[in-house]
C-alpha cells in the first residue's frame, strides 16, 4: 500500500491500541547480474530500490510478538510467544518477520515481546525481493529497540537464516545485504564468500538512462522444488569437480568440467562460473565506462540462465525479446527465476516505445498485462520515524 508514515503509525494505534515506538523501512533489490551465484560462493551486483517495506513497531511488556499487515486489515494478527517459537512453527507470510527474531534469538541476541505492523510497496512475486525487505526491516527494528549491536553483516546472516530455515527456502544472502547496504546512486558489489562488499557507482538518471522492470505477474515461490533442485545441481557439481564451490572454478575449468560432469550438471556449472564472470566484468565496465555498455553482459546473462540453467519461462523470454527489439541496451530476467521480472536497461527517451513493444507482445502471445515500471538504486535499511 505505500501509505506515507503518519499513515502507517495512525493504522499501528488503530490496530493495536497504543502509539508505536517507531518505524524501520528496508528497500527491495533489483539485481543487475548474478544470479544463483550468490550460494555458489561467488559474487554478485545487486542495488537496492525505492520501492520498500516499512515496519511500525512498539515494544511490549512480556514476550508476546503480535505481527500485522495493512494488506489484510480484518486479519487477526499471528501471535507467538518468543520462550516457545520453534523453527518451521511458523507458515504464511508471517515466517518472514517472526523467522527474524527467532534467528536472532538462535544467534544469541535476545529480543523483547513486540507489536509489528508491516505495509510494503515491494511487488510481491516479482522477483524483487519482497521478503528480504521485509526481514530487514524487522531486523533493523529489533536491532535497535533491543539495543544488540548487530552489524549490518551479521543481520544480513540472520535474515538469511530466517529464510533458511523458517520458511524453507535455500536462498542465499544476496538480497538481504542489498537491502542493508545499498546507497542511493550506488550498486552493491558482493563477495558472497567473504561477505565483504564495496559500493560501485551506478549513476543511471546522470547517464540518461533508466532500468525498467517488467513484471510479468507469473508468481515464483523460492521454497519450490525449482530453486532446490538448481542448488543440489550447483552442489553435485562442485563435489565431482573436487573445489569446496563452484566459485572456485574458472572459466577455464570448464573444459575439464565437460569431461567430468553428466550434460545437465554441466550446464548447471557452466552457468554458474561464467555469470561469476559476467558480474565481474559488470563491475569494471560501470568503473571504467559507465551502466551505458554494460548491455551485451545483461543478454548473455539471459541467455546463460534460459539455456544452462534453465529457470527462465516463456513470459520473461518474451519480455526480454521484445524490449532488445524495440531498442533496449540490454535486458535479461532477473531474480531467482520460474516467473517474476525481467529488466531491461534502456535510453530515457527509448522507454515509451520499449514498454509498447513489451505489452504488444504479451497481448499477441495471450498473456496477462505486464507491470511495468522504473526503478532507480536508493538508500538501504534504517529507521524512518
Amino acid at each position: 500500500m505505500n501509505t506515507t508514515p503518519h499513515d502507517l503509525a495512525a493504522a499501528f494505534a488503530d490496530r493495536f491500541g497504543s502509539e508505536p515506538d517507531g518505524l524501520w523501512a528496508a528497500p527491495g533489490r533489483v539485481n543487475v547480474i548474478g544470479e544463483h551465484t550468490d550460494y555458489n560462493d561467488g559474487f554478485v551486483l545487486p542495488f537496492a530500490i525505492t520501492h520498500s517495506t516499512t515496519v511500525a513497531v512498539a515494544v511490549r511488556p512480556n514476550r508476546m510478538v503480535r505481527v500485522a499487515s495493512t494488506f489484510a486489515p480484518d486479519d487477526d494478527p499471528v501471535t507467538v510467544d518468543l520462550d516457545t517459537l520453534e523453527e518451521g512453527s511458523v507458515t504464511g507470510w508471517a515466517a518472514y518477520p517472526l523467522g527474524v527474531l527467532w534467528a536472532m534469538e538462535h544467534s544469541g541476541y535476545r529480543c523483547p515481546g513486540m507489536d509489528i505492523l508491516v505495509d510494503s510497496s515491494v511487488p510481491v512475486g516479482a522477483g524483487l525481493s519482497s521478503s528480504a525487505a521485509l526481514e530487514c526491516a524487522v531486523g533493523v527494528a529489533a536491532n535497535d529497540l533491543s539495543e544488540a549491536g548487530i552489524s549490518r553483516r551479521e543481520l544480513a546472516t540472520i535474515g538469511q537464516l530466517a529464510e533458511n530455515r523458517m520458511v524453507g527456502a535455500p536462498t542465499g544472502v544476496m538480497d538481504q545485504s542489498a537491502s542493508l547496504f545499498g546507497e542511493v546512486g550506488h550498486a552493491v558489489f558482493l563477495d558472497c564468500r567473504s561477505g565483504e562488499s564495496r559500493l560501485v557507482p551506478l549513476d543511471l538518471e546522470g547517464a540518461g538512462l533508466e532500468l525498467m522492470v517488467i513484471d510479468t505477474r507469473v508468481s515464483h515461490s523460492h521454497s519450490s522444488g525449482g530453486y532446490a533442485a538448481r542448488r543440489r545441481s550447483c552442489e553435485l557439481g562442485a563435489e565431482l569437480m573436487g573445489v569446496p564451490a563452484l566459485r572456485d572454478l574458472s572459466v577455464e575449468d570448464l573444459a575439464e568440467a565437460a569431461g567430468v560432469l553428466d550434460e545437465e550438471t554441466f550446464r548447471r556449472v557452466r552457468h554458474i562460473v561464467t555469470e561469476n564472470a559476467r558480474v565481474e566484468d559488470a563491475v569494471d565496465i560501470l568503473s571504467r565506462k559507465g551502466p551505458a555498455d554494460l548491455g551485451p553482459v545483461l543478454v548473455a546473462s539471459h541467455a546463460s540462465m534460459r539455456d544452462d540453467f534453465e529457470i527462465s519461462c516463456p513470459e520473461l523470454d518474451t519480455a526480454v525479446d521484445a524490449a532488445l527489439d524495440a531498442g533496449a541496451l540490454g535486458a535479461r530476467m532477473t531474480g531467482g527465476g520460474f516467473g517474476g521480472a525481467a529488466i531491461a536497461l534502456a535510453r530515457v527517451d527509448d522507454v515509451p516505445a520499449i514498454r509498447a513493444a513489451v505489452e504488444a507482445a504479451f497481448s499477441s502471445a495471450g498473456y496477462p498485462e505486464p507491470a511495468i515500471f522504473g526503478v532507480l538504486p536508493g538508500a538501504g535499511a534504517g529507521r524512518v520515524a
